[in-house]
Order: C-alpha cells, then structure tokens, then sequence
C-alpha cells in the first residue's frame, strides 16, 4: 500500500547511510590499524630499552655484588683480626695473672721455707741413722707411697662396708617381701580352707536337697503312672 517513490528514496537514503558507515568503518579501521602500527613501534622501542636497562641493571648488579663481596670479605677480616687481638690479650691478662699468683706463691714459699728447714734437718737425720734411705727423696717417695697405700685401704674398707650396706639392705629386703608372700600364703590358705568348708556344708545340703528331688520325682511318677491307668481304664 506504501508509495513505491517514498520506498525507493527510503532504499537509496539507507544505502547512502550504509556507505557512509562502510565509509567511517575504514577510515576507524586505517587509523586503528596506524594506531597499532605506532604501537608496535612503541612497542618495539620499549623492549629495546627495557633489554638494555636489564643488562645495565646486571651489569650494576654484578658491580654490586663485587663490591659487597669485596665489603663482606674486609669485614670478615677485620672481626677476625679484632678477635685474634681480643684472644691475645685475654692471654696474655690470663698469663699476667698467673705470673702474679706464681709470684705469690713463691713468697709464701719463701716465708714458710724457715719455718720447716727444722722438718729438713729431722729427715737429714733421719736419713743419717736409717741405711735403707739414701737421701731425703727416698724419705719423701717412701712417705708418699705409704699414704697412697694408705688411702688406696681406707678406700677399700669403705668399699668394703658400702657393700656390707648394702647386702644387709638386700637381705632386709628379701626377707620383708618373703614374709609379705607367707604372710598372702596363709591368707590364701585360710581363705581356701573357708571354701572347701562351705562347700562340704553345701554338698551335704545340696544331697539332701537331691535326695528330696528324687523322692518328690518318685511321688509324681506314681502319680502319672496313677493317672495314665485311670485314663486307660476310661477310655475302656
């Protein structure tokens, strides 16, 4: 029913609209396409950089770590150095100290050393008159083997009592924990001897109580066999 004029003007302004499009379509797609071309370039451009920023970067890197290396290693060296010096002087204070105590100790000495030159003269003596003892030094590995001997017998008599001790605590032992076994074993008897009397009493009440089953069996067997007969005896 529509005007085919208005139809075919309609057809024509919307094919115009179309080219129009198809138009602008290309002309987006030529700039999307030198858009992505400036892109690609920029792109291109970057990975360049970004290859020579990370080898400037490795190289600083290495650099770095040379230098911190090199850092760590002076460090090292010198807290070494500061404990070998520290050593040092701890031992060298430690033999100071030592020096001093051994020279305190030599004038202890040297202040005892006229108090027993009277013990000198009794071992000289002592030497004179014993011909088993050459000189003082016998004397003295004579005394010290004695009182090694000494010692080496007091150590042996404690031993000696130490296990005396303790075979007594043993055998006090033993014979606590056999007397508590005796003393269960007589519980355990008397307990025993209590059951085998209660079961004497109860075979004898459990025969009676049997025998009176028997018996009152019996009745009733007479009973039944009465009754069986009175049946029998109906039923004739």
């Amino acid at each position: 029913d529509e005007d085919p004029a208005s139809s075919f003007m309609c057809l024509l302004k919307k094919k115009e609209e179309l080219r129009c499009l198809e138009r602008i379509v290309a002309d987006k797609k030529e700039a999307f396409r030198e858009r992505l071309e400036v892109i690609a370039e920029q792109w291109r451009d970057l990975h360049a950089r970004r290859t020579l920023l990370k080898a400037h970067v490795e190289r600083s890197g290495r650099t770095v770590q040379e230098n911190e290396m090199l850092r760590n290693q002076a460090l090292k060296k010198a807290s070494k150095d500061r404990e070998e010096n520290i050593k040092k002087e701890n031992e060298l204070l430690r033999a100071k100290r030592e020096l001093e105590a051994l020279r305190k100790q030599h004038q202890k000495l040297c202040q005892k050393l006229p108090k027993y030159s009277m013990f000198k003269r009794y071992l000289d003596d002592v030497v004179e008159v014993s011909p088993q003892f050459r000189d003082v030094e016998e004397v003295v590995s004579f005394y010290k083997s004695l009182m090694k001997s000494r010692k080496e017998l007091v150590q042996t008599q404690q031993l000696h009592e130490e296990m005396t001790e303790q075979a007594r605590v043993l055998l006090d032992q033993y014979r606590a924990e056999k007397g508590a076994e005796m003393l269960q074993c007589k519980n355990e008897l008397v307990q025993l001897k209590q059951c085998l009397d209660q079961a004497r009493s109860d075979i004898a009440v459990w025969e009676a109580e049997w025998i009176d089953i028997q018996n009152r069996a019996a009745r009733k067997g007479t009973k039944l066999r009465a009754i069986k007969r009175a049946i029998h005896s109906l039923f004739q």
